[in-house]
């Protein structure tokens, strides 16, 4: 949780701060997934599904896959979901409460992100944990994902996820959420690990500040380059998957860039460049080539309740 920490970005050299909040995020996921690795190693191999030929090459350990959160895999926010169950546990006041359920109902709704919005969150989310140990806020992590995250998976995103990680490659959530809850979200399934927010802790205490800058934008694109530096990736051969024109950045870097229920600035952007594309909120299917044909499967069931809010909404 290191990652609560998101002082909004002022007006300054966002370069350097980004490559420094990429930076301490790479260096928190390769830590984290180490004893997860090791863990796998002595488990029996899983059998490997049948999928297209083509992409993810079978054994190709030059190539990784990176997963945007918010949207992409998971309906909504994290940091809202987690707001939520922060409250249930008494960490702050209704009126926060408020807050966190309007701004998670727009993000819902709309699909994009609103920086306001998500600077009230990242203040709130300072000033909340500040002074808490980060073993207590990653244990009361875990409890938040089976309350609130569980079932806000979209299956579609999990079936991409899952063809990589069947083709032997590692796989990994990049989001501006708290890397520590990040790391709950990756394991729960089945992920190498996150790259997330990382939040100033001294002696296990958060201190509400971030290092660095939040993972956001050009940050996300820093945090893939220096993990991919330091696992001996190629990125033309990896691939990257996000909702939000904020990861353009991210999906340029790779070589197989997809927009997953893209907003409309990236779903243009994805169509200039001739990107795939992938739409789970509604059951369309805007894939063109190279996306398994298992990435369909839940699509009309994981958004059922999006189209349904957008439908009315548009009455």
């Amino acid at each position: 949780m290191a990652a609560l920490g998101w002082l909004t970005p002022r007006r300054r050299s966002a370069t350097a701060r980004s490559v420094l909040a990429g930076e301490a995020s790479a260096e928190a996921a390769r830590k984290s997934s180490q004893e997860a690795q090791e863990a796998q190693e002595a488990a029996p191999a899983q059998e490997i599904a049948d999928r297209e030929p083509e992409f993810p090459v079978l054994g190709d350990d030059k190539a990784a896959a990176f997963f945007d959160l918010d949207n992409t895999v998971m309906q909504g926010a994290a940091l809202f979901h987690f707001g939520r169950g922060l409250y249930k546990r008494k960490f702050f006041e209704t009126r926060d409460l408020a807050r966190f359920a309007w701004q998670q109902a727009w993000f819902r709704l709309a699909g994009v992100e609103d920086p306001e919005h998500m600077q009230e969150a990242r203040d709130s989310a300072l000033s909340i944990v500040k002074g808490h140990r980060v073993a207590e806020l990653e244990t009361i992590g875990e409890e938040i994902y089976d309350e609130y995250m569980a079932d806000r998976i979209w299956p579609g995103t999990r079936a991409l996820a899952q063809a990589h990680l069947d083709a032997g490659q590692k796989v990994w959530l990049v989001t501006a959420a708290p890397v520590e809850i990040a790391q709950v979200i990756a394991r729960r399934l089945g992920l190498t690990g996150a790259l997330g927010t990382v939040a100033e802790s001294v002696g296990g205490v958060y201190t509400g500040k971030l290092v660095g800058e939040p993972l956001h934008g050009p940050a996300k694109a820093e945090a893939v380059r220096a993990l991919a530096s330091a696992e001996g990736l190629d990125l033309s051969r990896c691939a990257a998957y996000s909702d939000s024109h904020n990861d353009i950045p991210m999906l340029s870097l790779v070589g197989h860039p997809y927009a997953i229920n893209p907003d409309a600035k990236l779903r243009r952007h994805a169509r200039e460049k001739d990107w795939r594309l992938r739409d789970y909120r509604t059951g369309r299917k805007a894939a063109k080539v190279g996306i398994p044909a298992a990435a369909g499967v839940g699509a009309v069931a994981g958004g059922t309740a999006a189209a349904i809010a957008l439908s009315r909404r548009r009455r």
